[in-house]
Formats: C-alpha cells, sequence, structure tokens
C-alpha cells in the first residue's frame, strides 16, 4: 500500500486523457495558468501599494518627520 508504480501513474494519465481529451486538458492548463499569472500581479500590485501607503504615512514638518498613527 505504499506509493504507485510508474505504471499506475500511465495508466492513470492514459484514463484522464480517454475522459477529457488533449484539447480540454489544454485548455484547463492554459486557464490555470492564467488564473497563477493573475494572482501573481495582484501580490505585486498590493505589495507596490501597501509601500506607497508606507512613505505617504509619514510627514515633514521643518525637517522632523512624524508618523501617523492608524486608527
Amino acid at each position: 500500500m505504499g506509493s504507485f508504480s510508474i505504471w499506475h501513474w500511465l495508466i492513470v494519465l492514459l484514463v484522464v486523457v480517454l475522459i477529457f481529451g488533449t484539447k480540454k486538458l489544454r485548455n484547463i492548463g492554459s486557464d490555470v495558468g492564467g488564473a497563477v499569472k493573475s494572482f501573481k500581479d495582484a501580490v505585486k500590485e498590493d505589495s507596490k501599494t501597501s509601500k506607497l501607503d508606507d512613505v505617504s504615512s509619514s510627514t515633514t514638518v521643518e525637517g522632523e518627520v512624524t508618523q501617523k498613527t492608524k486608527q
């Protein structure tokens, strides 16, 4: 009952290809890839906006830097 051998995985792959077909599997792959790319872009954008928020949270008054407190 441990791990499957390579023959088990090949049979599973063959059954999946027979059930779904190569075109549908290709579409699923591109959809998943697009979702991952969108997620990465959103994380980068969120990171960029949080850095801008950190910069805008401090103000300069006659050379002094004071931190605004978030409530």
